[in-house]
């Protein structure tokens, strides 16, 4: 199920610990509001393929990997994404912080190993931060 025009549902579910990984509605809405207000805007403005390394995570995927419960990627509300290197994952945290109107959340994640964004129509603050 395409989500957007270059994001699917199924590469915002992978879960590599083999546990169920699947949304509900809500969490598929959720999932394509991300993909319509952030990601695919970004992939739009990048011009280049973008890795999702974690989308939507089950409660046995998020506790696996050692995710609060609170997570945003829980609500189908987040994702994190890698483009290759720290450099062009930089790019993608000053692309999303300069032109991206909503967004709940963005994370330089470890000295931009990878960039966390999170979407949530009620709640876009546009917070920054540096984890």
């Amino acid at each position: 199920m395409q989500l957007s025009k270059n994001f699917s549902l199924d590469e915002l579910c992978v879960a590599n610990s083999g546990l169920p990984n699947l949304p509900n509605q809500e969490q598929i809405n959720a999932l394509t509001d991300l993909c319509t207000h952030v990601l695919q805007p970004l992939r739009d403005l990048y011009g280049k393929p973008i890795h999702i390394n974690s989308g939507f995570r089950s409660a046995l995927v998020n506790k696996s990997v050692g995710g609060v419960a609170s997570s945003e990627h829980r609500f189908g509300r987040a994702a994190d994404l890698d483009a290759g290197s720290i450099e062009e994952n930089e790019k993608l945290f000053n692309l999303i912080k300069d032109n991206i109107p909503a967004y709940r959340q963005l994370i330089n994640e470890r000295g931009f190993s990878w960039v966390h964004v999170s979407y949530n129509k009620n709640d876009n603050k546009k917070q920054n931060l540096k984890l």
